[in-house]
């Protein structure tokens, strides 16, 4: 088995793993519609529409 030559130090250590501990945020779009935010691709819950069209028939 391969074995390290030299000791990681702590800093640099836990500087690799802290890039993996990021929270992503989910892609938000504003509606075309309405204009309310939505996640990416997904018909919109306060309109029903998606890519200009109607989808959803929302009673109102």
């Amino acid at each position: 088995m391969a074995v390290p030559k030299k000791k990681v130090s702590k800093a640099r250590r836990d500087k690799r793993r802290s890039n993996n501990s990021k929270l992503n945020l989910p892609g938000m779009v504003k509606c075309s519609k309405c204009g309310a935010y939505i996640l990416a691709h997904r018909v919109c819950k306060a309109c029903g529409s998606y890519d200009g069209k109607e989808i959803v028939k929302q009673d109102a």
